[in-house]
């Protein structure tokens, strides 16, 4: 094996040393992995926001001679905490702490203070969810900083913002020049992960981590009328640098149609001249098939593990953004500043439109919830996308043809066939669920989402249907710290069922009710079940040997004729059934008072 320091000098052959402050590489190239493609030249007008070195509030982006520097945590919060000082317009507010103990902060500017005037819009500006994608922080500090000093404070008249900096604190700090190779700087990134190994965007739902648990905290508080959540792409190369996009865009299927329509008709298009006016190339979501550039693009599904698809059942506008990652770090810093400001203006026009559509969404109480969407084996329609230049070559590493990007735009637009989601899974609305007081951890879930709840202080006996999981699978593999399982069939069991004190029962008729269904049906991908949180059901207790069975079997064919036909039915057609002597007495011991009644059966009722 070729030893590491050599592969570490063949990757850094004209990149400059490795350094935490930017002042300490002067005249510095930026951090460049000479294996990716190179990337079309771009001069945008955006690049009149850049503020000089000598300027007092520069940031380190700024600073950095070549603009591919992103600050520590500590150097970051430093930076905050000045702004902070020196400005009336702006405070910083601490909602959690991370599992490695670092305080999970916000930074608030208004003209109200610590009160929000409720008239006014709120964006929250989420950043460093994945922290190698930090685009968001960067723009950030630059857009606070010419809200408090330079002109930009009249965007706070009529909107208030909320910048989340850094999310995965944790991850932030796990730093390295080597965290993302498919993404063009800044050259010293921090980790996907967090400190526990977990990916915070798959966590809308499960609530597993602090600080996705902090930040649902935080959009309780301040019920943000447009929720941004920045990240960088994987993947393809195209002419795009700032993509993004919300489910139920262009007539696609949304949980929250009405504040859909109001993103397709009054966001993008102002959102997409903004960009353009700035000399970006804004588009939208890419999601490509397969390795073949061409093959299609799909809309990446529609899970609410995600903040996207969270966003559309929990009726909180939520737009994802994925900067392109073979784009310099400097061209997409500016860009999601130029979409942050843009988005100011756009709800300090338009925000009260947005608002109704809110609670037209709020209001929606569907009998039938679709669920568990995969993606259509058709395409739904053909998406024109500016691509590329590439072209194909026998590669001697993997022994196939393998693409090489040429950083060309093509001038020909390419006309992608568009792959949509369906849902494989129609579940119905009951009128609520209850869940035992013995499972505090999924009630203290239900309680961080907001959701309302009665919390018994007796015990109450309630007419339910229980639910008989027929055929749980477990996963061949873990998924985020978990083993998740699948069900397929349930069969409900009316039953009068005596929950204790410290119970609840969950209402579907409030606006997270759509939420509360697809967390407590087992059979929903995207449940606290499918996640793995209930494994005790999958326990059988008590067991019985041969020696008992097989003679209470023989007892119970002869009491009852129509079990002894079911069973000789069960033979003829079952074959492998016949002859295992187990499955044959396990059939038996299954129909006995015996059998343990509470195994696969599952915890969370339904109120019908």
């Amino acid at each position: 094996m070729r030893p590491l320091f050599a592969v570490l000098a063949l990757l850094s052959l004209g990149a400059p040393a490795m350094a935490q402050t930017p002042s300490s590489v002067p005249n510095a190239a930026p951090w460049d992995q000479p294996f990716l493609p190179p990337a079309p030249a771009w001069d945008g007008a955006s690049r009149a926001l850049l503020r000089d070195a000598s300027d007092p509030w520069v940031t380190p982006f700024e600073a950095d001679p070549a603009h591919d520097f992103s600050p520590t945590y500590a150097d970051t919060r430093a930076w905050f905490d000045r702004l902070d000082a020196a400005s009336d317009l702006i405070r910083i507010e601490q909602f959690g702490v991370s599992p490695e103990g670092r305080p999970i902060y916000a930074v608030i500017a208004s003209k109200d203070g610590a009160a929000f005037d409720p008239a006014k819009p709120v964006l929250l500006a989420q950043a460093g969810i994945h922290p190698g994608e930090i685009d968001g922080k960067d723009a950030g500090m630059m857009l606070l900083r010419d809200i408090a000093f330079y002109g930009k404070s009249d965007l706070l008249d009529r909107v208030n913002l909320i910048l989340i900096p850094i999310l995965s604190v944790d991850g932030h700090e796990r730093t390295s020049a080597y965290s993302r190779p498919n993404q063009r700087g800044p050259r010293i990134q921090g980790w996907r992960n967090t400190a526990t190994n977990q990916n915070l965007n798959r966590d809308y739902l499960k609530l597993d981590q602090a600080e996705m648990r902090a930040v649902r905290g935080l959009i309780v508080k301040y019920r943000p009328d447009l929720y941004v959540d920045i990240h960088v792409t994987d993947g393809m190369d195209y002419q795009y640098d700032v993509t993004y996009g919300y489910n139920g865009e262009n007539g696609i299927y949304s949980r929250s149609p009405s504040t859909a329509r109001w993103l397709d008709s009054a966001f993008k298009p102002a959102m997409n001249t903004a960009l353009e006016a700035e000399g970006h190339i804004p588009g939208e979501l890419v999601f490509g098939m397969d390795d073949d550039p061409r093959a299609g693009l799909s809309d990446g599904g529609l899970g609410e593990r995600f903040s996207n698809g969270w966003g559309s059942a929990a009726h909180v506008p939520t737009i994802l953004i994925e900067n392109h990652s073979l784009k310099p770090h400097e061209q997409r810093v500016l860009g999601t500043y130029v979409f942050l400001e843009e988005a100011m203006r756009l709800l300090a026009a338009e925000g009260r439109g947005l608002r109704a559509a809110v609670e037209a969404d709020r209001a929606l109480r569907p009998a039938e919830i679709p669920a568990n969407f995969v993606q259509d084996e058709e395409p739904a329609t053909t998406r024109a996308f500016k691509g590329i230049r590439y072209e194909m070559y026998d590669s001697p590493a993997s022994g196939r043809q393998e693409i090489r990007w040429l950083g060309e735009p093509d001038p020909d637009l390419w006309q992608m066939p568009f792959y949509s989601s369906h849902p494989t899974l129609t579940l119905k609305r009951p009128e609520a669920y209850w869940v035992p007081a013995h499972r505090a951890d999924i009630i203290e879930r239900l309680r961080i989402h907001g959701m309302a709840m009665e919390t018994l202080d007796a015990p109450r006996t309630v007419s339910v249907d229980m639910l008989r999981l027929d055929d749980p699978k477990l996963a061949a593999r873990p998924n985020e710290g978990h083993v998740p399982v699948t069900v397929t069939s349930v069969t409900p069991e009316r039953r009068d069922w005596t929950f204790p004190a410290g119970s609840v029962r969950v209402p579907t008729d409030q606006p997270l009710g759509d939420v509360v269904v697809l967390l407590l049906e087992p059979q929903s991908s995207e449940s606290f079940f499918a996640w793995g949180l209930f494994p005790e059901v999958l326990s059988r207790v008590e067991y019985i040997e041969g020696y008992a069975i097989a003679p209470l079997a023989e007892r119970m064919m002869a009491a009852d004729p129509a079990l002894k036909a079911e069973f000789e039915a069960k033979l003829a057609a079952e074959p492998e059934f016949a002859a295992s002597p187990g499955a044959r007495l396990q059939w038996f011991y299954e129909r006995t008072p015996f059998y343990d009644d509470r195994f696969r059966l599952y915890p969370v009722a339904r109120e019908t």
